[in-house]
């Protein structure tokens, strides 16, 4: 509490400010004060902090290791401090507020033309950053509070996250229509001589393919592994390669005509599709809002 006492509110507005613009007039302008008044409160919350907190690099100040750590946990004190001064309830029309997420190119591709078109109506004024990365590294950035919320598949959350199921995904193939059989399928034993295309963020990981396979005692010989979908459909045409991956992430609309979809020759345990956010935004209005329409874009969609 002494810490506390020593901290004027408003030297965390600016410390905020000077953290995103990361330049001294910018942050003047954003909190409508002079130049010398922020440089001023720069002045004392290095002393504050024991940290330069803004170095220049290149003819530009740069963030310190010290300033990283300290934006997530600032932007949600900032947001619960805003939150006591405000009613509980949240207008979506009237809102302006920025949303961190995190998915992968799956969840990019299935989601985000639905989510965007509801937001762009209800809530004109609200942003969204997106980032990608792997299961593990979404659910750490959830817990160390750089993102607000992500989306995949989360099997073992640790205890202080939340989880909900959007929709449950299964698998499909996709393959070069020609070096197919008449038929358009293949054997599990004329599969497995293929080789495969893997889209996965970490290649070396479990997947629910590879995890059907060893139940099987079966390998497959993965050719290609690639981070993102966008390009998977570009490198099998005209190929022997075969793509397994989950139904939504194909559309018929946009699917190169070149190639054929089929159902795998072995049982792929289906997955659920899951939002995920730490329990410290259970009291955000906007958060739970935020929710709300992941939820029924994806009712509505899927």
């Amino acid at each position: 509490m002494d810490d506390l006492r020593r901290i004027d509110l408003n030297l965390l507005l600016t410390l905020h400010a000077l953290l995103v613009e990361q330049h001294v007039s910018r942050a003047a302008v954003r909190l409508h004060r002079s130049q010398p008044a922020v440089s001023h409160a720069l002045a004392q919350l290095r002393e504050l902090f024991a940290d330069p907190l803004l170095v220049r690099q290149g003819g530009r100040l740069q963030l310190t290791a010290r300033a990283r750590e300290l934006m997530p946990p600032l932007q949600d004190a900032l947001q619960q401090l805003d939150a006591l001064l405000v009613s509980p309830g949240f207008d979506p029309a009237r809102a302006r507020r920025s949303f961190r997420l995190a998915m992968s190119d799956y969840g990019a591709r299935v989601l985000l033309p639905p989510l965007l078109a509801r937001l762009r109506e209800e809530a004109p004024s609200v942003d969204l950053v997106v980032t990608q990365g792997s299961r593990e590294a979404m659910l750490g950035q959830l817990i160390d509070g750089e993102i607000d919320l992500a989306l995949g598949v989360f099997p073992s959350p640790a205890q202080e996250l939340r989880t909900a199921s959007l929709f449950e995904e299964t698998f499909m193939c996709v393959a070069d229509r020609e070096r197919l059989p008449l038929e358009g399928v293949l054997s599990l034993s004329a599969w497995l001589a293929r080789p495969h295309v893997l889209v996965a963020m970490r290649p070396g990981s479990d997947n629910e393919i590879d995890q059907a396979l060893a139940t099987l005692g079966e390998k497959r010989r993965v050719a290609l592994a690639l981070p993102h979908w966008g390009v998977a459909q570009g490198v099998i045409a005209g190929t022997d390669l075969i793509l397994t991956v989950a139904r939504r992430s194909l559309s018929c609309d946009t699917l190169d005509p070149r190639l054929h979809i089929f159902e795998p020759p072995l049982a792929i345990k289906a997955f659920e599709f899951q939002q995920a956010w730490h329990e410290r935004r259970e009291g955000d209005a906007a958060h739970r809002w935020l929710r709300t329409c992941v939820v029924d874009v994806c009712r509505s969609t899927y």
